[in-house]
């Protein structure tokens, strides 16, 4: 896909603050400090469009974000682990699956998993609420450039069994590129509809 402009739109809380217009949008969601942002800006071809953090839970409302005037990424607060209070940690629930219920315009979600760790039980719960919404997602692995290619096999086939063919598996890596087109087709499947 070739990116030809992709600027931040908006954040939003509530249903008021989402973008108008129609565009089809996909979603990414995963655990906090899973490579979310950094695996967005890769797509995209950018450095910086979405802030990056060492720092888990950085991301507090959906940011949206215009892709070639055409279509838009929704950058959703991670889940898991993050530095603020229980009861805000709820609030991103709340906000999230508002987001994930009422919206007409969401074309799919891109579930990201950490390729360095066992799936979690978080991971399962967003996967058997997509499929019982009948929301249509993709699950992608980052930072398979950290990993051996045997260890790569292994979690693939760790995720495939609890995946089943209810989704596409894609192995991905924001810091060489690998998989960079195989998700940019899967992301125009859900694009498309």
């Amino acid at each position: 896909m070739k990116i030809v402009t992709a600027d931040f739109l908006t954040a939003a809380e509530r249903q008021d603050g989402y973008p108008r217009g129609g565009l089809r949008e996909i979603a990414f969601a995963g655990r906090s400090n899973v490579g979310k942002s950094s695996m967005i800006n890769s797509l995209l071809g950018r450095k910086n469009l979405v802030r990056t953090s060492k720092t888990p839970g950085r991301t507090r409302k959906l940011n949206f974000f215009l892709i070639n005037a055409q279509f838009i990424f929704v950058d959703l607060p991670g889940y898991g682990y993050a530095a603020v209070s229980q009861t805000e940690r709820e609030s991103w629930g709340s906000m999230v699956q508002t987001y994930l219920e009422s919206r007409k315009e969401l074309g799919g979600v891109v579930v990201i998993l950490d390729a360095r760790h066992a799936f979690m039980e978080s991971d399962r719960n967003l996967i058997e609420y997509l499929s019982h919404r009948s929301i249509r997602f993709l699950v992608a692995c980052t930072k398979v450039d950290k990993l051996t290619k045997s260890k790569i096999s292994l979690q693939k086939r760790m995720v495939l069994e609890i995946l089943g063919d209810s989704a596409p598996l894609i192995m991905f890596s924001a810091h060489t590129g690998e998989g960079k087109n195989e998700l940019w087709k899967a992301i125009r499947t859900l694009i498309a509809g």
